[in-house]
């Protein structure tokens, strides 16, 4: 199995360690052989979509391949926002990656079943796309105010010195993205999706007074049990 990476480094550093986490064994011999390829040098991706950006794209699809000619049959992309360009990515290589969105909206109705009010924290750039609202069947899709999206949010995860992608995970980015979801909770969300790996690396399910999913937690879990199969 194999990770295409670097969309950030840490974030594919901690779905690693939640794969392993979600490997139930009893020596090492027993764990799945992982290839990751961490690229950071991959366009950014909210830059991109909001017209700003190089398409990062072929960059995905190369890493993907270098993945496949080491020998893995199955892959993943921890960057949520990377997956506004799943069928471009996928129309370049022939190696099978799992869909993040897709397993996470199956995740939701068996976990939360009746469930119809989901927040979403996520760049701007994701949140323009709308993708959340694609792939969650069946509910509506509650995003942060304009303000609170650029002033909480994204200073959160891109702050200069002081944000996610600047390595800071103590603090400022942990209070900001905490006001932003219980903001959403404030708009009637009933469960929140930390919907950028950045923001899985500093809140966890229970950082606010409802539930929070992290997309990579349901990742781990379909990887672990699709190499199983």
């Amino acid at each position: 199995m194999g990770i295409i990476g670097g969309m950030g480094p840490e974030a594919s550093a901690q779905l690693y360690m939640k794969m392993i986490k979600a490997t139930k064994v009893k020596k090492d011999q027993e764990h799945f052989r992982i290839i990751i390829d961490s690229n950071p040098k991959i366009p950014d991706r909210t830059r991109a979509i909001l017209g700003l950006g190089e398409n990062p794209a072929p960059y995905i699809v190369e890493t993907a391949n270098n993945l496949k000619k080491a020998g893995v049959d199955l892959a993943c992309i921890p960057c949520i926002t990377s997956h506004y360009f799943y069928d471009e990515i996928t129309a370049g290589t022939d190696l099978p990656i799992i869909h993040a969105l897709q397993e996470l909206n199956t995740y939701i109705h068996a976990a939360y079943p009746g469930i119809r009010r989901i927040g979403v924290l996520a760049t701007t750039g994701t949140k323009n796309t709308k993708i959340f609202d694609k792939f969650l069947k069946d509910v509506s899709i509650i995003y942060p105010d304009d303000n609170i999206q650029e002033e909480y949010v994204m200073e959160a995860i891109y702050g200069e010195g002081t944000g996610i992608k600047s390595g800071v995970t103590e603090g400022k980015p942990v209070e900001l993205l905490k006001t932003a979801g219980e903001h959403l909770i404030g708009k009637g969300a009933e469960v929140v999706i930390l919907g950028c790996t950045e923001i899985g690396l500093v809140l966890t399910k229970d950082s606010l007074s409802r539930p929070a999913i992290d997309p990579m937690d349901v990742m781990a879990e379909v990887m672990i049990r699709k190499g199983r199969e």
